[in-house]
């Protein structure tokens, strides 16, 4: 990438992504005066919320908690529909906040960057970005969807934590004569499901999700299992007017609970900070009763050590496989959906008729632990031991490249031409989760090595987004034009993460949390858990003049 800048257009900002963290970051650059301008793969704002549009597809946080508090006036005009919103409802969300704040003109969408690199002969970030040709819909393509190279003072990168669609290597899946999807890249046309037989090859959330949306019209649905799930019912439901204007009535002192809250969110429940061992099994079985009826991640509040204590987590555990053998019919099949592992070690799903789903007479569950997929034909898919499934359609419900996925697949290079893939080989390094060592003015929005998936993604982008505005103010007045984490800030934040993740039982599971669901991908806990003393730390960092990072006048 050439070094001659001088007649490049200029930003004070360029943000990769207009999602959630992306729309509201050039919200606060605006307000701060400065000129930014945001790259889109997609055709329109949204991210996550654009791209997931499988059936079924809906944010695990209530509604009421899953929205931006930034402006109160957006907080109280917007109405939701139900508890926990849909993705075409958050979808709409999201395009309203960017009509409501006029976003749109400078956002470039159907864009895809493609190198970032910093030049350090004038200090300014050079962003190289081209036409994503796949997303386009030519009909309606913006004239600006071209090849570009711009100059920027600040990268902000708000590409997402669960945005990189993994779809698994397996031989022959281009022979396969059906349709095939990821749900993180489901067509904006839909797929007509009736009279067909379908493969769902995944049990995350997402093929929770859309499991039993899809039996409903499918012929034949068969789901391929590698590792059963813990799921908690959503309990959703239209939400009552008058609920919602209780809510909004109190709506800062929501906020400020949702803010104390280790997970950003639950603001409207109890969570219980005693032993489910200071109790009798019956007892803790009532409780467990009654956050199963609440529904959502009520259940996990029940008793403050389920994540901490393998013992008091065997007796959450335990309550849930009894639901599921009481809800599964066949003792068979309802064995094969009993999890393993401990509860909440992978991120608790919660679901609308998941288990009872397997009681229709048109689905069926394969388990491919041992039994794995060997290869995908022209008619379906075969397993390893020979068993051929004849298929019309086939789903790949199998998640992301989490946390780093998408930021890899750019070729993001900082000073003296590092890239981030060498500084990032043996896993990511970052201070705060906003900032790597040898990459000035390049901060990361719910980067690894903070809450991110692990709270409410909102809180987590507002907390983020303003922390990283403060700090770019803080530079101005003070008249500095870079800002770097150290090395020691970083290698001792990583391994503070460490420490916290190993206090609980996160770490026992091989999730994409680690990135175990990536071959060859770096095993290491990417979330810190806990979100009041993150931002207590942050905000401690900047009011000690951003210790742990290097502030250059020059």
């Amino acid at each position: 990438m050439t070094a001659d800048t001088q007649d490049l257009v200029h930003y004070d900002a360029v943000v990769i992504g207009a999602g959630f963290a992306g729309i509201y970051m050039l919200y606060k650059l605006r307000r701060l005066g400065l000129s930014a301008k945001v790259y889109e793969t997609g055709d329109d704002v949204g991210g996550t919320w654009y791209w997931n549009r499988y059936p079924g597809a809906r944010c695990d946080v209530e509604s009421l908690e899953y929205c931006y508090s930034f402006d109160p006036e957006l907080a109280q005009e917007w109405e939701w529909t139900e508890r926990y919103p849909a993705q075409p409802e958050i979808l709409r969300y999201a395009q309203h906040v960017a009509e409501r704040y006029d976003l749109y003109q400078d956002i470039q969408f159907n864009t895809k960057v493609t190198r970032a690199a910093f030049d350090d002969r004038t200090g300014r970030w050079l962003v190289s970005s081209a036409a994503a040709i796949d997303h386009i819909d030519h009909n309606h393509a913006p004239a600006g969807a071209t090849t570009d190279l711009v100059a920027a003072d600040y990268l902000i990168c708000a590409v997402g934590c669960l945005s990189s669609s993994n779809v698994p290597d397996i031989s022959g899946i281009d022979t396969f004569a059906g349709e095939v999807c990821h749900t993180g890249r489901y067509p904006k046309e839909g797929i007509d499901f009736a009279g067909k037989r379908v493969g769902v090859i995944g049990t995350g959330s997402s093929g929770i999700q859309a499991i039993p949306v899809i039996a409903e019209t499918a012929e034949h649905l068969t789901v391929f299992q590698r590792t059963p799930q813990y799921a908690i019912p959503a309990r959703n439901h239209p939400l009552d007017p008058k609920e919602q204007a209780q809510v909004k009535a109190e709506y800062r002192r929501l906020r400020e609970k949702n803010k104390a809250q280790q997970g950003a969110l639950g603001a409207r429940f109890d969570w219980n900070e005693g032993s489910v061992l200071d109790v009798e099994a019956t007892e803790a079985f009532k409780e467990f009763d009654a956050r199963w009826e609440i529904g959502g991640f009520a259940f996990l509040g029940a008793y403050g050590d389920i994540a901490r204590n393998p013992e008091a987590n065997h007796v959450a555990a335990d309550f849930v496989k009894a639901k599921i053998r009481e809800t599964v019919t066949d003792p068979e099949v309802a064995e094969r959906l009993i999890p393993t592992t401990y509860i909440g070690c992978k991120r608790l799903v919660l679901d609308t008729d998941y288990f009872a789903t397997y009681n229709r007479d048109n689905v069926a569950l394969v388990d491919i632990s041992e039994n794995t997929i060997a290869e995908i034909t022209s008619r379906g898919l075969c397993t390893a031991d020979g068993t051929e499934h004849d298929l019309d359609v086939i789903v790949f419900a199998t998640g992301y490249d989490a946390m780093t996925g998408s930021l890899l697949r750019i070729d993001v290079c900082g000073r003296g031409g590092l890239s981030l893939a060498e500084q990032w080989h043996a896993g990511p390094r970052t201070y705060l989760g906003l900032s790597v060592p040898g990459f000035p003015n390049m901060f990361t929005i719910t980067g690894p090595g903070s809450p991110s998936v692990l709270a409410n993604m909102i809180v987590c982008i507002e907390q983020h987004v303003d922390w990283i505005g403060d700090c770019i103010s803080y530079m101005r007045a003070k008249g500095h034009r870079h800002i770097e984490a150290s090395e020691e800030a970083a290698e001792a934040w990583v391994d503070h993460v460490n420490l916290v993740a190993s206090y609980t039982l996160y770490p026992t599971c091989n999730s994409w949390y680690l990135g175990a669901n990536i071959p060859g991908k770096t095993r290491v806990f990417m979330p810190l858990p806990g979100f009041p003393p993150y931002a207590e730390k942050c905000d401690q960092v900047a009011a000690a003049g951003y210790e742990g990072f290097q502030l250059i006048s020059s």
